[in-house]
């Protein structure tokens, strides 16, 4: 139960003819310069043993890219300490937007995607990552998602 965005926010279909970049479903490359990973953003729906998710992409720094990528297929990766990193997925369902927000990083068993983990502000994705969402947002995010002009 949840959605999942393609690729980060910066990337531009142009950069896919670069050599400097690239873009798969869980690893991006902006330019040599910029490096990202897809994770997800778990947020438990109350009253359920349900739990909604964003697929997003957060900005690593180049030396723990490096460190991901060089652990993708290694057992026993769960263990790395997590990685800081800045979410560039703009969840439009969220005011304000969702872009540069602080996170961590958590590394899970190979075939896993990484959990994201907000910092813990007042922002609205952050608050509902701590303390659960009802199946009615979940109706909402979904309505909103789907239908983003109604």
């Amino acid at each position: 139960m949840g959605f999942s965005a393609a690729a980060p926010h910066v990337w531009k279909e142009k950069y896919g003819k670069r050599r400097d970049s690239m873009l798969s479903e869980d690893q991006c490359v902006v330019k040599g310069r910029h490096f990202f990973v897809k994770g997800l953003i778990e947020i438990p729906v109350l009253g359920t043993t349900d739990v909604f998710s964003w697929g997003v992409w957060v900005s690593l720094s180049e030396p723990n890219f490096a460190r991901a990528t060089e652990l993708w297929t290694t057992p026993g990766r769960e263990s790395e300490p997590p990685y800081f990193g800045w979410l560039t997925t703009d969840l439009l369902v969220y005011s304000p937007g969702t872009l540069n927000l602080k996170t961590h990083v958590h590394t899970r068993p190979v075939g896993e995607r990484p959990a994201v983990e907000l910092e813990p502000t007042d922002h609205p994705l952050a608050v509902e990552q701590r303390t659960g969402i009802t199946p009615e947002r979940v109706r909402e995010i979904v309505e909103a998602v789907l239908h983003p002009s109604a």
